[in-house]
């Protein structure tokens, strides 16, 4: 039975077309408003073609950034780190730089506000076990603090040893201050187990972005904390893109199924250090309006005593193991703009002899579409590594409706055998610059989620990485423009759909 105005009285009808009317005309000057023209044209659809769904969704999920308080708490802490990072040295960088990375450096240190430092070493660990059981040994070592930062969190048989790890050093009167993604755990297996746990041990823990209208903390509820990182001491940092979980993730669904996650992880020491606990300190202080080591009561700088405590000093950057240049990008809605997806892009139309590109999500907006395929157009060699099978479905399908493009353009599609999820989140060019982290390429990455990219270049570190790239490669299998090419209709719609979805931000 079809909605009809036929048998409504006259000034119903009139009154339901007055507020159509205005709701589709208030749409058209709100909704573009400093948004995409592709994120604004996908609201505007769904909002004139199902305009109570479209509407409600949008005051749910339509505002991308952070409030406004938040959003002032990010913009104190850039400035702190700016002002404290002109006055200090951060080692010895490497000579002979390309003539765009500077301009680089510079762009980055204005939407990140953290410095490049040299003198920095830097190990990866591409196992999953091995990555868990190395932060596990680093925080066994701690003598001043801990600093762990994750989007999920689980105590299980495979973090045993970290959780162990952490107990023993709170035991030792060690702080050991956690931080995790409030959604991405809190329907998640063991939440409350690993949360009691947290509490047993006596670690400063917080919820990161919740949303708890009770508490006076609300935001868009899909906007994500997907930070990974690790601090002990200032001395040590792991960054990457693993979890603190079993590489199942502990969910049934992923078991029966057999899904195995694939990640990669560093392991930095030197001056670098100190930017990644940076972003940990600008976190915590988001979450609980004060400064980690500090009474609660402190939330001025100005109040804090000239020695700090524990070891949490920003200035505190100590020497490394190598010569490795570094920078840590922090992106996310507390910012201005999409500080990751600027970096991506800098680094794409810099590369002339090859792009290396592993991404578990892969879905480009515009600017990153044209600036792979104007790679291709350049003769660079261009190759992305992604997953055969997907764990999230309208991700996965709109990840696909860009392999037609990729192929024809000249990009090589490696794809990662089922059942495991290459999770690895990795970009490297021309053998010399390589960024490594949480972020993903693609729209929730770059506007929705908080990510925490490292920026290297050395070519023993990019050597590295190729090796990693190499065993990729050899699991994987080549993507041909004539088999995607054979895909079913049915495939191909459900694709595109899921590609006009992924526009709402």
């Amino acid at each position: 039975m079809f909605f009809s105005l036929e048998n409504w009285p006259w000034w119903v009808v009139t009154l339901y077309l007055i507020i159509d009317i205005t709701v589709r005309v208030i749409a058209v000057i709100v909704v573009p408003r400093n948004r995409r023209p592709t994120a604004a044209m996908a609201w505007l659809l769904a909002i004139f073609f199902i305009p109570v769904l479209g509407v409600l969704l949008f005051l749910i999920i339509g505002n991308p950034k952070l409030p406004r308080a938040r959003r002032r708490k990010q913009q104190r802490v850039n400035e702190y780190i700016a002002e404290t990072a002109e006055s200090l040295h951060f080692g010895s960088l490497r000579p002979n730089a390309p003539a765009w990375w500077p301009p680089l450096i510079e762009m980055n240190s204005r939407l990140g506000a953290l410095p490049l430092s040299g003198d920095n070493g830097a190990h990866l660990i591409s196992n999953y076990q091995e990555s868990l059981d190395a932060m596990a040994e680093a925080i066994r070592g701690a003598q001043t603090y801990v600093h762990i930062e994750f989007y999920i969190l689980q105590s299980d048989d495979s973090t045993e040893g970290i959780f162990a790890a952490m107990e023993d050093a709170a035991a030792r009167g060690v702080p050991v201050r956690v931080l995790l993604d409030y959604w991405a755990n809190r329907w998640k297996p063991r939440y409350k187990k690993t949360l009691a746990r947290l509490e047993a041990m006596g670690a400063d823990w917080h919820l990161m972005l919740p949303v708890q209208p009770l508490r006076g903390r609300i935001q868009r509820p899909d906007l994500r904390n997907h930070r990974k990182l690790l601090v002990v001491d200032g001395a040590v940092g792991f960054v990457g893109s693993q979890n603190v979980t079993d590489s199942s993730y502990n969910l049934p669904k992923n078991i029966k199924r057999g899904l195995h996650w694939v990640d990669l992880m560093a392991k930095v020491d030197g001056p670098v250090v100190a930017s990644i606990n940076a972003i940990f300190l600008a976190d915590y202080y988001a979450e609980t309006d004060s400064f980690a080591g500090y009474p609660a009561e402190i939330t001025d700088r100005s109040q804090v005593p000239e020695t700090v405590p524990e070891g949490v000093d920003l200035t505190l950057a100590l020497p490394g193991s190598g010569d490795l240049d570094c920078q840590v990008v922090p992106s996310g809605p507390g910012f201005e703009v999409e500080n990751n997806l600027r970096l991506f892009l800098v680094l794409l139309y810099a590369a002339t002899d090859k792009i290396m590109m592993v991404s578990p999500y892969f879905v480009p907006d515009e600017s990153l579409l044209q600036a792979v395929t104007a790679a291709c157009d350049r003769g660079v060699d261009v190759q992305l590594f992604v997953s055969e099978e997907g764990d999230q479905a309208v991700v996965y399908h709109a990840q696909r409706s860009y392999y037609e493009a990729l192929l024809r353009a000249g990009v090589r599609i490696w794809m990662y055998p089922k059942p495991y999820i290459l999770h690895t989140k990795s970009l490297t060019i021309d053998d010399q610059v390589a960024v490594i982290g949480s972020s993903n390429m693609d729209m929730r990455s770059f506007g929705l989620n908080m990510e925490i990219s490292m920026l290297v270049r050395g070519e023993e570190f990019v050597k590295e990485l190729r090796g990693v790239e190499d065993e990729y490669r050899r699991l994987s299998r080549e993507l041909t423009l004539h088999e995607w090419m054979q895909q079913p209709l049915r495939s191909t719609v459900l694709d595109n759909l899921a590609r006009l979805t992924s526009a709402l931000q």
